[in-house]
């Protein structure tokens, strides 16, 4: 039970108690959170009847009325109200653009993919994401009033208060454009986040995520950038900038000498390959190499297949690998290392040939180093998951609050 809910209303812990049952409980009677919560019976209904009349539970058909009466009184039947309000989840990427509109439980009202201009000014890029949350509210038939919370991750530091610090290029400003300034009238609860910690929210909180039950781990963007979400002793770690997993560190790690990720990494060895002769110019890599933008996808797919030229490649992009989680391991200590993103979908070669390389880069025993079943939509799923339980936790006992307050 959380400390706002505890609060709920009259000041009782009951009613907190019971609302906090009720997001887990689908349909429930009065004798369900009776024993889930230890209140006593006359207390359960109180709480009960408090939140029906702050419209944050509804009373179901009971079962007479439903159906499935037999003998005896039938009895109260309840629900969450469907009528709470919605949540928003955003994956703002330096390139693309993601809002999904879902109900405060578990399901997707609307979601929404589109390319940004990488290019565009602060000013422009706020303005275009927040025109992007107008057209996905009304296209889920809501509006600003109904939003419960808001969660937006960026690829940024960002500290507690949703702001990022100064970059020596601009780009962490420009990444986050004041958005928790620009959005504090949309919602009760604002939350702007570093992308790789809200991926790895999502690997926790999914039920396809890789870190169910695990109690350390990274998550590691890993597709333009590295950036990792840390995970350790089951909390997530921030810093005092938000600075925790940034990928900054590997600008200055021998072997891998940069931030950028999995996917100029790729490109990189294949261009270098082909200028070197080491691959053929004429074969399937090598007319990928020579190509404007490598098409990344399609290179590890040949590794897949065993094409000689893309194993070489992907096997040197897999020593940068090594070398990167060897330094969250020993940083770190996490029992899994988990490979997030769009890449993630076809990232096994390179994961392969890691994990060979992985125990000589530290002295802990290494982790474990998997790939991602959430996809692109990594950071959105956990945008979505965080501003669930803000919803949960916060602002849904503040609406019974205001709501019991004007009766």
């Amino acid at each position: 039970m959380t400390e706002v809910s505890a609060d709920l209303g009259t000041g009782r812990a009951s009613v907190g108690a019971v609302l906090d049952f009720a997001w887990t409980a689908n349909e429930f009677t009065a004798t369900d959170a009776m024993a889930a919560t230890s209140l006593t019976r006359s207390t359960t209904i109180d709480a009960i009847d408090t939140l029906v009349s702050a419209d944050v539970l509804r009373e179901l058909p009971n079962a007479r009325a439903a159906g499935s009466y037999r003998a005896g009184r039938p009895a109260r039947r309840f629900a969450l109200s469907s009528e709470l309000g919605v949540v928003i989840g955003v994956d703002a990427g330096d390139t693309h653009l993601a809002v999904t509109v879902a109900d405060p439980l578990d399901r997707t009202l609307v979601h929404h993919r589109t390319d940004l201009d990488s290019g565009h000014s602060p000013d422009e890029r706020r303005d275009t994401i927040l025109e992007q949350l107008r057209l996905r509210l009304e296209e889920a038939g809501s509006s600003r009033d109904a939003v419960l919370a808001i969660c937006i991750g960026v690829a940024a530091p960002v500290n507690r208060d949703g702001i990022s610090p100064p970059h020596p290029d601009g780009f962490w400003e420009r990444t986050n454009p004041g958005l928790a300034a620009a959005l504090a009238d949309w919602a009760p609860i604002v939350d702007v986040k570093n992308d790789a910690l809200l991926a790895a929210v999502a690997e926790a909180s999914d039920p396809r995520g890789a870190a169910i039950g695990c109690r350390d781990y990274v998550a590691l963007l890993a597709g333009e950038r590295f950036g990792g979400g840390v995970v350790v002793d089951g909390h997530v770690l921030h810093g005092a900038h938000g600075g925790v997993g940034e990928g900054v560190v590997f600008d200055h790690i021998v072997g891998v000498g940069s931030a950028f990720g999995l996917g100029p990494a790729l490109q990189d060895q294949a261009r270098r390959a082909l200028d070197d002769g080491e691959i053929a110019a004429d074969g399937p890599v090598g007319e990928l190499a020579a190509s404007d933008r490598v098409d990344t996808r399609a290179l590890l797919g040949l590794a897949a297949s065993g094409d000689a030229d893309a194993v070489l490649v992907t096997g040197r992009v897999a020593e940068t690998l090594a070398r990167v989680v060897g330094v969250l391991g020993s940083m770190y200590d996490p029992a899994k290392v988990i490979v997030c993103g769009a890449v993630a979908e076809s990232v096994e070669p390179v994961l392969t040939a890691a994990r060979g390389i992985l125990p000589e880069q530290l002295h802990l025993p290494a982790p474990e180093l998997l790939a991602s079943a959430l996809g692109a939509e990594v950071v959105s799923l956990g945008a979505v998951a965080t501003a669930r339980r803000a919803a949960r936790e916060r602002a849904v006992p503040q609406l019974a609050e205001r709501r019991l307050a004007g009766r």
